[in-house]
């Protein structure tokens, strides 16, 4: 199985728009955690997280411009997945798409149990299992119709972030600049205040880093939805272009009134909704129930957040099947040119995790954390890996270069890549990402070991894995 899927998988119907494509690529990219606060990061560097989240979109800015310009020229189902194949070889097509379809199915237990949650705001009693079993449902339902329908209920899911976000940034700059009747202007007074600007030094800086880093994972889900867009080449630069500059705006500009209006020692501490630097600003606005406001816009985003996931975990096992790398099944497709089976198995994965995320005091569920940590960070760098490789193998065969170009690849390209590693080393001495390693590794020798295995039945005839 040396080739990778053809272009365009059959079946698969190019019906997502390109503003579709922008607020998927929102939404699978703005989590909770801005909403909250983002108290880990901010208790690491204080106001200088704003610096941190500068970096880290730059970071973000290279991996999706790199995305971008391979998948305009590979418009293919599994986008980076197949792409990895193709230039570094199927040992990393197969790493890359299984391990991406892990880390996101864990992320949608986390995600519809933290709905759940958010629901038990309102009502207090209710067990946890059954907004959990109805949100599951929910997702599965959006994602089983045809993709024009995914792409419109997600663009409204984003759209409710996106809104709230930018309310808040407005109500922000007033009180931190005029004031409102129920509060004095804030000033600029917070940024220097407690320690002054960098009160923990550069290694708070970095740390902090660290953990910003994880709020843009998710900015790749644009290139997964190309072989389904309606013009790929005109729609995935401009939806990547789009997406990675409004999140990183939102982002920048939203921590920064975070840390402008509260105190960072009070949003350090922060976690829940009532607590959220959002409910504060509402509050001094004069918006009534605020809190509830601000619940439904995080019970939205994790909704949303895992509705983008699980449209991702589903075509990473479509690209799997098509190279024989996973169960036959799985790539079949509906009569509306949707992968059921694939969403099917995936669906499984949502409920092991789930279940797994809904006992956070076991060590499976640190297990799990640490598998996602660890796997985001290598799933980026064999993109930048692949990047490069796509430069030099095109280059070498005297191919036409890429109508999108990343500025300054590779140089970019590389210095991003060790960033990231010096993140996965760093990982190793920071006590709440220590499973990143200790779970993670061993996840990648099953992995790779499971390659072996697939790679040999390939070889020999059989069809797909299972």
């Amino acid at each position: 199985m040396d080739d990778p899927a053809t272009p365009n998988a059959p079946g698969l119907q190019r019906r997502l728009t390109g503003r579709q494509l922008t607020m998927i690529g929102l939404g699978g990219a703005i989590g909770t955690g801005l909403f909250l606060g983002s108290s880990l990061a901010i208790s690491q560097a204080g106001p200088a997280t704003i610096v941190a989240y500068v970096i880290c979109a730059a970071v973000a800015m290279v991996i999706g411009w790199s995305l971008a310009e391979m998948v305009v020229v590979h418009p293919e189902a599994g986008a980076f997945g197949v792409i990895a194949h193709r230039y570094l070889g199927p040992w990393a097509g197969f790493v890359v798409r299984w391990t991406y379809w892990t880390i996101q199915v864990i992320a949608i237990g986390g995600e519809v149990i933290a709905a759940g949650i958010y629901v038990q705001f309102w009502w207090p009693s209710l067990p946890l299992w059954l907004p959990v079993a109805v949100f599951s449902l929910v997702v599965l339902a959006v994602n089983a119709a045809a993709v024009r329908l995914f792409g419109e209920i997600e663009y409204w899911f984003a759209m409710i972030k996106v809104v709230a976000i930018i309310v808040f940034i407005l109500l922000g700059l007033v009180l931190v600049t005029v004031g409102l009747p129920s509060a004095d202007a804030t000033g600029l007074a917070n940024l220097t205040a407690h320690g002054g600007f960098l009160p923990n030094g550069m290694s708070g800086l970095f740390l902090a880093m660290v953990f910003v880093l994880f709020s843009y994972i998710g900015t790749e889900v644009v290139s997964v939805t190309a072989a389904e867009s309606e013009d790929p080449v005109r729609d995935i630069p401009r939806a990547a272009r789009r997406m990675i500059t409004r999140l990183a705006l939102f982002y920048v500009v939203a921590i920064a009134i975070v840390l402008t209006v509260v105190p960072w020692p009070v949003t350090a501490q922060g976690g829940s909704v009532t607590e959220s630097p959002f409910v504060t600003v509402f509050s001094a606005a004069g918006v009534p129930a605020a809190a509830t406001i601000m619940n439904f816009v995080v019970l939205t985003a994790a909704l949303s957040s895992a509705n983008t996931n699980l449209y991702l975990t589903t075509r990473m096992m479509h690209s799997l099947a098509a190279n024989g790398y996973a169960p036959r099944w799985t790539g079949r497709l509906s009569r509306a040119g949707v992968p059921r089976n694939a969403l099917a198995l995936s669906a499984l994965g949502l409920a092991l995790a789930a279940g797994v995320s809904a006992a956070s005091e076991s060590g499976a569920y640190l297990a799990l954390f640490g598998v996602s940590v660890f796997g985001a960070l290598v799933v980026w760098l064999l993109i930048l890996a692949t990047h490069q490789a796509f430069r030099r193998k095109r280059a070498a065969q005297g191919l036409p270069p890429s109508p999108v170009r990343l500025w300054g690849a590779p140089v970019t390209s590389g210095v991003v890549m060790v960033f990231l590693a010096a993140v996965i080393v760093s990982t190793l001495f920071i006590e709440p990402l220590r499973p990143a390693w200790w779970a993670g590794v061993p996840f990648f020798v099953i992995v790779s070991a499971a390659y072996v295995i697939a790679s040999r039945r390939a070889r020999t005839g059989v069809r797909g894995i299972g």
